[in-house]
This record gives structure tokens, C-alpha cells and sequence, in this order.
């Protein structure tokens, strides 16, 4: 990795998460004024960087002066508008934002996902032991895509034969793999996604079923059935979150290889599987930062922030806060308390948190049954995104029991 230096940092630049430790990012940051404005670079605007636990958990709370009705990541907000403002989760707040959360967390209660979690469990186990079978796998490729494909396919009832596709298209319309990889080909690709949701929608209206695209088009919000637009950008708002799944699992296996002795320290039981998951979880933090946009003048860690002005919440370096987080830095699969905020915080906390944790448990316990040692024969090849932290490749050697 290169060295970081102050006048690389620009963080609207892929570039910069491409090819720098993350960790050397945020200690960068942690060790500045308390918020950080990045100046203005043609042609795009300034924006503000919060980067303290605290202070990200403070402006997540506070509806009333920051939304995320004009974007919630960078792409977005510095443009001054996303066209899904209004009617994706995302990018709703209000009133509508609570109505439409309650149509769609009725697919996320424990009870709803016991059956999807049964499949999860099995599903891990088997792909695990195949990876051990194998020897040399892609991690990223060949088990966490394997998996995670399947969770969001079964909670959506996606056909199995559209499933791999569906997958593909995700990776591409999320973050580049490459530098050189085209922005035109991720709209393209978006587009497809949208085209496909939009005729599963179709086929639910005409025979529903028990998944959540068949709650989405029977529902209804203050009386009124959710627009054909509103259903499809929701659907495509959980394949996102896929992605996030996907690359915490990835970025797991690559720490527990990396920190032998809490690989033993989970192996032998010392470390059990719940902490283990939120210590990983707060140390991939696969979405970096989100955005809100200043509808009244504010304060934030001292800082005076004006009506108009873009703020993004930088959660993964927030889960390194030394404040929140004593010996941040150090990866240690016990941690007790671990209030991390990688599924964020607040009115827009992730309708899929516990669906993440379950996911990330049954991967670690299959992984702990069914594997000795785990070793990367080379590095991994990271994502090419400021929004997204992860690997689009991760070969590695899981040796068996």
C-alpha cells in the first residue's frame, strides 16, 4: 500500500480507498479537527466529514435538521438530488419514511425469517465444506457470493436460475472492480436490475406469495397501495444491501487469517460467535460513510454547519473512534461493549440488521466446525468505490479439521 500524505485526501476519489490501508484512512482522520471540511474541487462542491462515534450517532438521530431526502452517499448528494428521493427507503424520511418501514420490517421479524435462516444455516455449512473440499477457493466468489445470493433470493423469492445474474449485476452497479472500469456500464447495469425487479413485480401482482416483493405490491400506506416505481426501487435498495452482506463475510475470513490467535481464540471456543460477528462487523464496516443534507443551521462537535450544506457520516471511521471504542485499532474477537454503527444508527438504522448478523454467525460457526487453518496464497483485489469497503476477489486455502 502507498503512504498516505495530507494532500491525497480527497475522499470523493475511489482512488484513495483503492490504494490505502483503510485504517491509515481513518487514524487520518481521527487525528484532524474534530470535523473536516473538504474543500470544494471542480466541478464539485465542499462537504463536511464527520468522523467521531459520537458526533455520526448525533446527526443519525436528528431528523429534523438533516435529511437525506437529496441523496444519502456522495455520488448523490453532491449532485443536489437522486431521482429515488421519495420513494426508496433510503432516501424518504418523515412520516412516510415510518409507513413504509413498517409495511416492509414485517418481513424482517424474527418470526418471518426463521425459515429463511434455517436455509441460511444449511446453505453456509455446505458451502463451507465444499470450499474445504476444494482447498484453494475465491472466498469472495465461491463462498460469499454463494451464500448471500441465496439470502436475498430467498427473502425475495427470486427464481434460481435468475440468482447468479442477479448477482453479477449487483457487484457492477454498486462499485467498480477496476480503475478503468466505465460509470456508464453502472447505470447500464442499474437499469437492467430495475427492468427485472420491475417484472417479478408483475408477476407477485398477479399471484402473490409469502416473500417481500409480495408484501410490497399488497400493502398499502395510508390506504393507498405503494406506486409500481416506489416497490421496484425498494427491491433494488435489498439487493444493495446484498453487497454489504457479501463483503463482511469476505473481510472476516481475511482477519481471522490475518490475526491468527483470534482465529484460535474463536476455533477453541474462547471467543464465542456473537461477539466474534460484531467485532467483525465493526472492523469490515463494508458501507464507509452516508450523507445527509443541512435543512437548518446546525452544530455538530462544535462546528457550525448551514442550511444546504452536505455532511457525510463516515461509519467505518467512526467504529475506530478510540473513544467508542477502547484499543480501536486492535481486532479482538471478545470485545465487550461493541455498540459499532455498521448498520448505521437512528430512523434509518438497516431494516436487515439482524438478517446481517444471523448471515455472518452462520458462516463463522461453519467455519469454526469445518476448518484448522486459513491462509491467503495472495493479496486481495479490493473494490473500486468510496462507498463501498471490499474485495471483488480473495483467494484463500481453507485447510480442514
Amino acid at each position: 500500500m502507498a503512504t498516505l500524505e495530507i494532500a491525497d485526501l480527497d475522499l470523493t476519489d475511489p482512488k484513495l480507498f483503492h490504494d490505502h490501508d483503510l485504517h491509515e484512512i481513518w487514524r487520518w482522520l481521527h487525528s484532524g479537527p474534530r470535523v473536516l471540511w473538504q474543500p470544494p474541487k471542480c466541478p464539485r462542491a465542499g462537504f463536511w466529514v464527520v468522523a467521531k462515534y459520537a458526533d455520526v450517532n448525533a446527526v443519525y438521530q436528528d431528523g429534523l435538521r438533516f435529511t437525506s431526502t437529496k441523496g444519502n452517499v456522495l455520488s448523490t448528494l453532491l449532485r443536489g438530488h437522486d431521482s429515488a428521493s421519495g420513494k426508496m427507503l433510503a432516501v424518504v424520511d418523515g412520516e412516510r419514511h415510518r409507513a413504509v418501514r413498517r409495511l416492509m420490517v414485517k418481513s424482517f421479524t424474527p418470526r418471518a425469517l426463521a425459515p429463511v435462516l434455517d436455509k441460511v444455516k444449511r446453505r453456509a455449512h455446505r458451502v463451507v465444506g465444499k470450499a474445504v473440499e476444494m482447498g484453494e477457493v475465491d472466498f469472495a466468489t465461491e463462498v460469499a457470493y454463494e451464500i448471500s445470493i441465496n439470502i436475498i433470493g430467498d427473502l425475495m423469492d427470486v427464481p434460481d436460475r435468475d440468482r447468479e445474474q442477479l448477482a453479477s449485476w449487483n457487484t457492477l452497479a454498486l462499485a467498480r472492480a477496476e480503475e478503468d472500469d466505465s460509470e456508464l456500464d453502472e447505470i447500464v447495469v442499474r437499469n437492467e436490475i430495475l427492468m427485472y425487479f420491475s417484472d417479478l413485480v408483475a408477476q407477485r401482482r398477479r399471484a402473490p406469495g409469502d416473500d417481500i416483493i409480495s408484501t410490497l405490491v399488497t400493502g398499502t400506506v395510508g390506504g393507498e397501495p405503494l406506486s409500481e416505481e416506489e416497490i421496484v426501487l425498494n427491491c433494488y435498495s435489498l439487493l444493495l444491501s446484498d453487497q454489504s452482506t457479501r463483503m463482511t463475510s469476505v473481510g472476516g475470513a481475511l482477519a481471522l487469517a490475518q490475526h491468527p490467535a483470534q482465529w484460535r481464540a474463536l476455533k477453541e471456543g474462547a471467543a464465542g460467535i456473537d461477539t466474534a460477528t460484531d467485532e467483525i462487523l465493526r472492523w469490515t464496516t463494508p458501507s464507509m460513510h452516508f450523507g445527509r443534507n443541512v435543512v437548518a443551521d446546525a452544530v455538530i462537535g462544535g462546528q457550525p454547519v448551514a442550511i444546504n450544506d452536505v455532511v457525510t457520516l463516515w461509519n467505518a471511521a467512526a467504529n475506530m473512534d478510540e473513544d467508542a471504542f477502547p484499543n480501536a485499532t486492535v481486532f479482538d474477537l471478545g470485545r465487550k461493549p461493541n455498540r459499532h454503527i455498521t448498520f448505521g444508527f437512528g430512523p434509518h438504522l438497516c431494516l436487515g440488521a439482524f438478517l446481517g448478523r444471523a448471515h455472518l454467525g452462520a458462516v463463522l460457526s461453519s467455519m469454526r466446525e469445518l476448518v484448522t487453518r486459513i491462509e491467503v496464497p495472495v493479496p486481495p483485489t479490493r473494490l473500486y468505490s468510496n462507498a463501498v469497503s471490499g474485495y471483488t476477489s480473495a483467494p484463500m486455502r481453507l485447510v480442514g479439521s
